[in-house]
């Protein structure tokens, strides 16, 4: 089994803000089901494609910056599939890893995460380049918390297309650009045999990635970019929701995607739960706690340790606790808003009673 350990730059905040950075609150998105045959060849021939809307273009991954070419998609589901369609903006289209699980971000890429449960645990990173290659991986927890990501997990049944608006890999041409059709199976994120795990009129944390390199050409061939030194300069990262760092491993921060019962074509409407803005200060906290055990070797003990400030969802004023054990910490708040008691521990997995 191979593990992939990447480096990833994280945040540590000291104090907790009591409001979300206009940039960078979660995405939503309404999923509606279709009752016709999805075909996944790229073409996006279905009358169910043209009803969906497209979400909000991506943004960068710091939500700060326009990028600087144009990235949507759709997304739709059955009683089998969740159906993604993206439509990726590039006036060079190239790609040249050919090999199944291969670093497929050293390409220009298209990158899906799934948390179904929400609990930051047990995720799914899916990654796809021009030429439909693809590297699938299941995440145990977020890098943060030293985990490990299973490269040799397979996203068994995955459908895949891609539909080049030009010619890959010629650089003597201006493309358009090119899309990508997924459709999921449902069964590849089942816990046990029997159940059913389709989300029908519930939401799973979902986010979007697309990673964009300049290039340069040796012998007429696409290459990522050097500088005059012989390294490589730094890829773009343009998302669907925001993360507010350079980090697609928190998976806290992600969009959130209804899956209603609704045909495709109809209204509905979803709103994040009251209980998710409780477990993002219950996230800002345990934040908080790791960068006071850098500084003082030791866990605090008391909430006015980790902030000055009160904690207000929608006028209502938490009041957390800390209870220290042998091996960490649990923090706890009773949610004002359905009276279940949200614990989050010090390794960043929040249960709720």
């Amino acid at each position: 089994m191979k593990f992939i350990k990447l480096t990833i730059v994280l945040c540590l905040f000291s104090l907790i803000s009591c409001a979300q950075s206009k940039n960078n609150i979660p995405k939503s998105y309404i999923a509606y089901k279709t009752s016709e045959t999805i075909t996944i060849d790229g073409e996006v021939s279905e009358a169910s494609w043209s009803k969906a809307a497209w979400s909000d273009t991506f943004i960068d991954i710091e939500g700060v910056k326009e990028p600087t070419y144009k990235t949507q998609v759709k997304m739709m589901w059955d009683e089998t599939y969740f159906y993604i369609l993206a439509q990726l903006e590039e006036p060079h289209v190239w790609a040249n890893i050919t090999e199944h699980d291969a670093i497929i971000f050293h390409n220009n890429d298209f990158e899906v995460f799934i948390d179904p449960d929400g609990d930051t645990f047990n995720y799914y990173e899916l990654e796809l380049n021009a030429l439909n290659t693809v590297w699938d991986l299941f995440i145990t927890k977020p890098y943060r918390e030293k985990n490990a990501a299973l490269n040799d997990w397979t996203l068994t049944g995955l459908k895949s297309a891609i539909k080049v608006d030009g010619t890959i890999n010629n650089p003597t041409d201006k493309d358009n650009g090119w899309t990508l059709e997924l459709a999921i199976p449902w069964k590849a994120y089942k816990t046990s045999y029997f159940e059913k795990n389709v989300p029908e009129n519930k939401h799973w944390r979902v986010n979007f990635s697309r990673v964009n390199w300049d290039f340069q050409l040796e012998d007429g061939k696409y290459q990522r970019k050097k500088d005059a030194d012989g390294k490589l300069l730094p890829e773009y990262n343009w998302v669907w929701s925001p993360q507010g760092v350079i980090n697609m491993h928190e998976p806290e921060k992600w969009g959130y995607v209804y899956f209603s019962s609704k045909e495709v074509g109809s209204k509905d409407t979803f709103t994040i739960p009251q209980d998710d803005g409780i477990k993002e200060q219950l996230y800002s906290l345990y934040k908080a706690q790791n960068s006071y055990h850098q500084k003082y070797k030791k866990w605090a003990t008391s909430i006015d340790s980790l902030t000055a400030k009160a904690i207000v969802i929608n006028h209502k004023t938490l009041q957390p606790t800390i209870e220290n054990h042998a091996t960490g910490y649990n923090i706890s708040v009773k949610s004002p808003f359905t009276n279940k008691t949200l614990i989050i521990k010090e390794n960043g997995k929040i249960i709720s009673n």
